[in-house]
């Protein structure tokens, strides 16, 4: 794994020297989570551009989900691209969901209080952004994509390890490219007003992806960057990373 030494407290002068330090946490399983504050964010891009707030604070999943990660949960494999570090593909919305309940069910994430879920839309987008307005969390430059970005200029078409490029501003890696990502609402148009801590429709024809994959031109991998699938579809190009619901998180107003 390209991010197996990443931690909070020394980020390693081989990634960006800009990251802010928020706490971070390792579960049973040696997944990482930064703890995203709370707050307001412009969603979405041009015509579909409004104001969302979250009040609560977010366990964002530092990397994505890797296929050691989820073989050791599922306890079966399902990638089309093989190797321990690299993000599993080929799930399902309803398998990246399982995943969640059977993480959440382990012995010692009941005890620790943890519960596991899809990021919402909103989630993901406020925590890809990391305070940026830009078209992507590094800026708008093109000429960068290759230090943040696996995607079809780079990535010889196949997803790499995680945490091989550089994060983005809060110490998330790959939020841009490599693979799709899962988020837990249905699809549909933006609400043009502001939103608070928004979940999505009740119901659609299928689920937010986001992120872009390794398989896209980079430009198809912006921060607002979203299409939807079928809950069991299940392509080469679909992952996903999760958020951690802490007991501390719970408490808080």
């Amino acid at each position: 794994m390209c991010g197996g030494e990443i931690s909070a407290e020394t980020p390693p002068t081989a990634f960006s020297a800009d990251i802010v330090k928020l706490p971070e946490s390792t579960n049973s399983i040696g997944m990482k989570f930064k703890r995203l504050p709370p707050g307001t964010f412009t969603m979405g891009e041009g015509d579909d551009a409004h104001k969302v707030t979250l009040t609560k604070p977010i366990n964002m999943g530092v990397y994505e989900v890797t296929q050691t990660q989820y073989e050791l949960v599922m306890s079966s494999k399902r990638s089309f691209e093989k190797g321990a570090d690299i993000p599993v593909d080929r799930v399902s919305w309803e398998d990246a969901v399982e995943f969640c309940r059977k993480l959440s069910e382990l012995p010692a994430e009941k005890s620790a209080g943890n519960v596991y879920h899809l990021p919402t839309e909103a989630e993901w987008e406020y925590a890809c952004r990391a305070g940026t307005t830009t078209r992507f969390s590094f800026g708008d430059d093109e000429s960068e994509f290759g230090d943040y970005v696996w995607s079809l200029e780079n990535s010889g078409d196949k997803t790499h390890a995680v945490g091989c490029k550089k994060p983005n501003a809060w110490g998330l890696h790959d939020m841009h490219g490599n693979v799709w990502e899962w988020c837990r609402d249905w699809y549909d148009d933006f609400s043009k007003g502001g939103l608070t801590d928004p979940a999505g429709p009740t119901a659609g024809a299928g689920r937010v992806i986001r992120g872009g994959g390794s398989s896209l031109a980079a430009a198809h991998c912006r921060s607002a960057s979203r299409i939807w699938s079928v809950p069991t579809d299940r392509f080469s190009t679909f992952g996903f990373r999760v958020v951690q619901l802490t007991s501390a998180v719970k408490a808080e107003p």
